[in-house]
């Protein structure tokens, strides 16, 4: 009786739950797309989001180094909300997370293309 009360009472609580993930707000895209867009598009900004040094060591053509733990509305106040910007970083984990403070940010039209180790464009360095 007991194990059948729990289970009516997690059923009223978890009723309405969706077991699927909440869609996130952002693109993610392979590194061989977003040359294909580059090429198409004009207007964007490339985020690299690794440290300084990582960045040093060669990174995408054009690209901005803004660590993905110093994105803020202060750091971001010369982007536009609507702009194209495409994040990446060293294997993908920190783009996620900076795609992720961007749209929190409210920026609308973000796109993670992973890693640079995926990169198979030219580097600048």
């Amino acid at each position: 009786m007991k194990k059948k009360l729990i289970a009516a009472v997690a059923s009223i609580f978890c009723f309405g739950c969706s077991a699927s993930a909440p869609e996130q707000a952002w693109k993610t895209i392979t590194a061989e797309q977003t040359q294909e867009l580059m090429e198409t598009e004009t207007d964007y900004i490339i985020l690299d989001v690794r440290t300084e040094d990582e960045y040093n060591t060669g990174h995408v053509p054009k690209a901005i180094c803004l660590p993905y733990d110093a994105i803020n509305q202060e750091t971001t106040s010369d982007f536009r909300t609507d702009q194209l910007i495409l994040v990446y970083c060293r294997s993908g984990n920190r783009s996620k997370k900076a795609c992720a403070l961007l749209t929190d940010l409210g920026f609308t039209n973000v796109v993670d293309f992973g890693g640079i180790s995926d990169w198979k464009g030219n580097i600048v360095k």
